[in-house]
């Protein structure tokens, strides 16, 4: 896969991500916060299973070797999406996309100075503490009413 198709596939995940909450929201309207979260979820395993089945390279035997740190992006992932669900109905799209990217980009900062999980260490420099600062001013600017 080259990086063009990486980075236009990223940008889908972006729009995906942008627009799941409101999906996910209106869903809830009829079934419930909790119960949206569980239908998502659902309807992902059940897709991930095809792609899986079709072209998992993979090998699903070996998560007794896991760490239990390295099983909790699920937990992680259904705490995301419930919070969304609840947020989006009350404050709207864009301020939540707002502070999750916001929050985003401030936690990836602080993974890469300090190489967490073991990858790439990128120091924290001045240059891009100024430019989440930026960030933060414009999550500001948008989340004021």
């Amino acid at each position: 896969m080259t990086n063009l198709t990486l980075l236009v596939l990223m940008g889908c995940g972006g729009l995906a991500v942008a627009v799941q909450p409101s999906i996910n929201a209106r869903l809830a309207q009829k079934v419930g916060s909790f119960e949206s979260s569980l239908i998502s979820f659902a309807v992902g395993t059940l897709a991930l299973c095809v792609v899986v089945m079709l072209s998992g390279r993979g090998s699903l035997r070996e998560i007794g070797t896991a760490s239990w740190w390295e099983l909790t992006g699920g937990l992680l992932g259904a705490f995301f999406v419930t919070m969304t669900i609840i947020a989006v109905p009350r404050l709207g799209t864009l301020a939540v996309m707002t502070v999750i990217i916001s929050g985003q980009l401030a936690t990836g900062a602080l993974m890469d100075h300090f190489g967490a999980f073991g990858l790439r260490h990128l120091p924290l420099t001045p240059l891009r503490c100024t430019g989440m600062l930026l960030l933060a001013a414009g999550a500001a600017l948008i989340i004021k009413r």
